[in-house]
């Protein structure tokens, strides 16, 4: 099968499509013909070598992915051979014409494969801290950084709980954060002072997404550092004693995967494609990801 793979760590150079032998499901595995793959920071993060997720080279890159079923590993039950699915790639090997994946779900009916490929490590990341922040009806939410992949889903996910969202972003990105349900406010210099505006007593909690060193503002906005989960900020949690969010460490939201759909359904969830990449084209979309400046995800087409 054709595949993405790095030899070395590096910058987005050096990805290179590959022949590999093509995988076969074990217990509790489903092989799928892909046909769309997303794009995270965190494929770039392994990619520099920042994180390695035991990752030994040549490694192959790629988590969130939508196929059609083509084979059934023992014991599974849950889905069926030419199913449309989507979830998270095992191995980090989602790059390629076929992937194998224990945590999966029915993709919604109204979805096609390159939006249902955007959502499984954003799903899966948000859903995390908003339980790790106990979001719940009458929450009033702070997310910094509200207007990428986890951003957005971050956003609308607790607006589904009955929680109120501030939402911080570009000026530019307003508009998009109000029809996701978001109170929006711009990033830099008074942004606490902006969030107070709207909330004078402050959060119950605050989501870093974008990291930024903003850890201190936002605890002071929510009250203690208990009440904040960063997402991008490693450095700084250590420093300020607030929670950084690792589904390695912590458990996953995978649950996520099996009830979004009713929120899509309902027309309650949607996150947005930036821009598509042919499978050849990964490394200008590695750039455009590395960029900062992308609503939504970005996602490659892989057949």
């Amino acid at each position: 099968m054709k595949a993405v793979q790095f030899k070395q760590y590096g910058g987005p150079e050096v990805l290179e499509l590959v022949d590999l032998p093509d995988p076969h499901p074990g217990p509790g595995q489903v092989r799928i013909a892909v046909r769309a793959t997303g794009i995270s920071a965190t494929d770039s993060k392994v990619r520099r070598g920042d994180l390695s997720f035991g990752a030994q080279l040549p490694q192959t890159t790629g988590a969130d992915v939508a196929g059609v079923v083509d084979e059934l590993g023992e014991g599974v039950t849950d889905v069926a051979l030419g199913d449309r699915v989507f979830g998270i790639s095992d191995d980090q090997a989602g790059a390629a014409e076929f992937a194998l994946l224990t945590f999966r779900a029915v993709i919604p009916p109204s979805l096609g494969f390159v939006d249902a490929a955007g959502i499984p490590v954003a799903l899966e990341t948000a859903t995390r801290s908003l339980d790790q922040l106990h979001v719940t009806a009458g929450t009033t939410l702070f997310v910094n950084g509200a207007s990428g992949g986890i951003g957005s889903t971050a956003v609308q996910l607790a607006v589904a709980r009955g929680a109120r969202v501030i939402g911080a972003a570009s000026a530019r990105n307003s508009g998009y954060l109000s029809l996701l349900g978001a109170e929006p406010v711009t990033y830099g210099e008074g942004m606490a002072d902006r969030v107070r505006a709207l909330s004078p007593d402050g959060v119950d909690a605050a989501l870093d997404v974008a990291g930024s060193g903003v850890l201190p503002e936002l605890i002071a906005l929510a009250g203690d550092a208990k009440n904040v989960v960063t997402l991008a900020d490693f450095a700084g949690a250590e420093q300020h004693g607030v929670h950084f969010s690792n589904g390695f460490v912590d458990g996953t939201g995978f649950h996520a995967l099996a009830t979004v759909g009713e929120l899509i359904e309902a027309g309650k969830f949607w996150l947005p494609v930036d821009r598509t990449f042919p499978l050849a084209g990964i490394a200008d979309a590695h750039r455009t990801s590395e960029s900062g400046h992308v609503r939504g995800r970005l996602v490659l087409v892989v057949s």
